[in-house]
């Protein structure tokens, strides 16, 4: 009998302390973290503005944690098959999405049996904002954004602009722009990302595109590419020369665009903290601002609660537009 008596009180012993156990565990985890390198998710192919950006403080961002940040480019659905990839991933901060406005766009184009994806994850930083492009080729013959609306407005339905899906935040920017410029009427041709798309208007194979600014710039510096306008309030200091959308078709309009960082929903607060911080420091770096800046990008580090309040006001002004213009998701 005491046997069994001594048996029983080691049993519930260790029920009890399994708990803890497992408890001080994840404590240590987390105190510990990051101690193996990092994936970095970008839902889109090489080549594009989210890729750039993540190239650019790919380095910098690991140094600030102390560890190797692999870029995992995935791209495919307007961001979705990549986002969905990351939104699988265990909450542990050893997997984050880098995502752009997009992700809103996509959540503000809900696509039916499909889950939403916003409530997969936490935001952790607003990294950078910037403007949106339209770009042309030498060989189009536009060489200002006047020219361009002219001719669509003698055309419509005949110029055709490129974007990096249907549904996308560039897509929807575009629609955005066409409205406040007069209604005017394009054909939108979707690429699976701004990488392939900008090869194909280098080709001559479309007439315009709308692509996050830098996705076009190195090109546009190079000659390759024709830039006509940008989307946001002012300038980019980089390409002083090139106008704003609102200063030219359509007055007062602005659309910047937005890219951050993502946690898959649990990730211990700790531990976004800890990512909170780094980004932070990574994008006052010297170094990295002024790559940054010369792309056409603004450093920002906003933190979680404030990234998610921008997060729903995004979806918001694009649910609108797509309402508007009887956009659905994969058309």
């Amino acid at each position: 009998m005491l046997a069994r008596r001594s048996f029983a009180r080691l049993v519930s012993a260790a029920v009890v302390a399994a708990p803890s156990i497992a408890r001080a565990r994840e404590e240590r985890a987390r105190e510990e973290y990051p101690s193996k390198p990092i994936r970095l998710v970008v839902p889109w192919p090489p080549g594009g503005g989210v890729d750039t950006f993540g190239s650019v403080i790919q380095a910098s961002l690991g140094g600030q944690l102390g560890q190797t940040l692999i870029i995992d480019n995935i791209g495919g659905g307007a961001g979705r098959i990549g986002t969905q990839a990351a939104s699988r991933a265990a909450a542990d901060g050893y997997t984050l999405l880098l995502a752009n406005d997009t992700f809103a766009a996509t959540e503000a184009l809900p696509i039916a049996g499909v889950p939403a994806l916003q409530a997969a994850f936490d935001p952790v930083t607003l990294a950078i904002s910037g403007p949106q492009g339209v770009f042309t080729h030498p060989k189009s013959g536009f060489r200002t954004i006047e020219e361009f609306a002219a001719a669509a407005r003698t055309k419509p339905g005949q110029l055709n602009i490129g974007v990096p899906g249907i549904g996308s935040s560039q897509h929807l920017t575009s629609e955005l722009l066409l409205r406040a410029a007069g209604h005017l009427r394009v054909t939108h041709v979707p690429y699976r990302g701004g990488g392939p798309l900008i090869q194909d208007l280098i080709a001559g194979n479309v007439d315009a595109a709308t692509v996050t600014f830098a996705a076009g710039a190195q090109q546009a510096s190079a000659g390759q590419l024709v830039p006509l306008a940008v989307t946001s309030a002012a300038r980019t200091p980089t390409f002083p020369t090139v106008p704003t959308i609102a200063e030219t078709i359509a007055p007062g309009f602005v659309q910047a665009t937005w890219m951050g960082i993502f946690a898959p929903k649990g990730t211990p607060e700790e531990t976004r903290r800890r990512v909170h911080t780094a980004i932070a420091a990574a994008l006052q770096e010297e170094g990295v601002t002024a790559r940054l800046r010369d792309l056409g990008f603004e450093p920002v580090g906003l933190e979680g609660a404030a990234f998610a309040r921008l997060f729903d006001d995004t979806v918001k002004t694009f649910a609108e537009i797509a309402g508007e213009r009887q956009i659905a998701a994969g058309e």
